[in-house]
């Protein structure tokens, strides 16, 4: 018999919490038989109810049996995470909230008690209260370093990028560990702001602090670079997006466009050639092909871009591809293979609306745009180009 996860959970709980019972009260067992005699009559009937598949009249059990007290604490909390893995947040809360109202408990196991409930809080979306719990945690110094990661998660919720810079930056001093890509991607996040509301010189600023904290983080210059093109500063949007693309060939579909039209408009036409040659070279996707087919049908007509497309897919095979070779034949068609070939095209632009163009390489969340900050696991700069046939 196959069982859940969270039936396996409980079952291990269950055997924690028999395990340390019996085990606490050991030299008492004497005077004390038929209590623990009606413990283990409880215990195997929670059991039973676990076997059968009837998690809920298991848990109930034991609630009932479950006394709190310091060996039963972590038990306790186990049960309380339980609850909370299985979305019953209701329940999670009430658990860690009866332990914490104990006056038995140590500062230790309080501590304990107070970032599963600020868990709990974050998981039924009241961040208000989680807030303050972690922030009481840090004040105290209990805990401080899971409490500022709390923290930073409920201020990405929020979209509270300046409070969460100051808690990476005291996470980095408490726990030692680096921060900086993290806070690079909070600023860049500022200068999105900034940039909507016009303000573009403090856009920029934000930019340059970004990539000074974070040097390697290929962030800041591929949104300085797509700034620079906004502007026409043809010059710096090809030093940043050049340099972007060397950090991170992955953003070729964003910024090879801007750069390639950068390269035209100061007149550089043929480094914008060579730039298009090494592009197919770097990256595995299609999109810098598409590219420089076009290219070749303004220069030497369609018939010269379709021989390069078809030899280029044979390689590099690929739906948008074929529908751009397509596009391509309906110029040079007429009558019924027109008509077959428009119909082709129809079915071809169904097939590319229905996949994905990005994908997080974390939990596989689809997108059909970039995102620097998964929308599903929240993860950041793991959202990527699809390739293969179906995709770029």
């Amino acid at each position: 018999m196959n069982f859940p996860v969270e039936l396996i959970a409980l079952l291990l709980i269950l055997i924690a919490f028999f395990a340390g019972f019996v085990l606490a009260r050991r030299g008492a067992e004497r005077s004390r038989g038929a209590q623990v005699d009606k413990l283990r009559r409880s215990y195997f009937r929670g059991l039973n109810y676990l076997l059968n598949e009837q998690p809920d009249k298991a848990i109930e059990v034991f609630l009932q049996i479950a006394e709190v007290d310091k060996h039963t604490i972590e038990t306790h909390l186990a049960l309380g995470n339980l609850f909370r893995r299985r979305g019953e947040t209701d329940r999670a809360i009430r658990v860690h909230q009866n332990l914490i109202a104990r006056p038995n408990l140590t500062s230790e196991q309080k501590s304990l008690a107070l970032l599963e409930l600020g868990e709990d809080y974050m998981r039924a979306g009241l961040l208000d209260r989680a807030e303050t719990l972690f922030t009481d945690l840090v004040s105290i110094d209990t805990h401080a370093a899971t409490a500022l990661r709390q923290l930073i998660s409920v201020c990405q919720q929020e979209r509270d990028w300046t409070r969460g810079i100051e808690f990476a930056r005291r996470l980095e001093k408490t726990a030692g560990e680096p921060q900086s890509e993290l806070i690079a991607q909070f600023l860049c996040e500022l200068s999105d702001g900034k940039e909507r509301a016009g303000k573009l010189d403090e856009a920029r600023r934000l930019l340059a602090e970004a990539r000074m904290v974070a040097p390697g983080a290929v962030r800041g210059y591929a949104q300085e670079s797509k700034l620079a093109y906004a502007r026409q500063d043809d010059p710096i949007c090809i030093e940043f997006g050049a340099r972007a693309l060397e950090l991170d060939a992955e953003l070729t579909p964003e910024l090879m466009p801007l750069i390639v039209e950068a390269f035209d408009r100061s007149g550089q036409s043929e480094r914008a050639e060579a730039f298009l040659e090494n592009a197919m070279l770097r990256y595995p996707g299609v999109s810098p092909v598409l590219a420089k087919s076009r290219r070749i049908a303004e220069r030497e007509g369609d018939e010269a871009a379709i021989r390069f497309l078809s030899e280029r897919l044979k390689s590099r095979p690929s739906v948008r591809g074929l529908a751009a070779l397509v596009d391509l034949q309906i110029k040079t068609s007429d009558g019924a293979a027109r008509d077959q070939l428009n119909s082709l095209r129809e079915l071809l632009t169904r097939l590319i609306r229905a996949q994905s163009a990005y994908r997080c390489s974390k939990c596989g969340f689809g997108a059909k745009q970039q995102h620097w900050q998964c929308p599903g696991c929240k993860s950041w700069a793991t959202v990527r180009p699809v390739h293969g046939v179906a995709g770029d």
